[in-house]
């Protein structure tokens, strides 16, 4: 564990989406109570060098049943009342091609 007090990690999984990185850590306390923390990170340029920007959200156990239902609530607004058809195709199509590629990646020998 590093010196700033960081929580043992326990589980964490990496998103990739265009320029933003998403990590979703599940960590522990001393107590061995679970939270998840989800981290937004975005590679910024300035003249030739570049560095990250990150924003958090700690998110713990006894909230996640209602952060999940709030999420899923959004997202299916998002869908069905607000994207048009096309968008909505063109949304479906990749949550299809992405889903594809993660069973074929899950299929290949290393």
């Amino acid at each position: 564990m590093e010196e700033n007090n960081d929580k043992a990690e326990i589980y964490s999984q990496r998103v990739r989406a265009g320029k933003r990185t998403y990590f979703f850590d599940v960590k522990s306390t001393r107590s061995n109570d679970y939270y998840l923390t989800i981290t937004e990170s975005k590679r910024k340029f300035k003249d030739d060098n570049y560095s990250y920007e990150k924003h958090k959200i700690f998110l713990y156990k006894e909230d996640f049943a209602k952060f999940m239902e709030a999420l899923q609530e959004t997202v299916n607004h998002v869908k069905g009342e607000l994207l048009s058809e096309e968008a909505l195709a063109e949304l479906e199509r990749l949550e299809h091609a992405e889903s594809e590629a993660a069973v074929d990646e899950e299929l290949k020998w290393e």
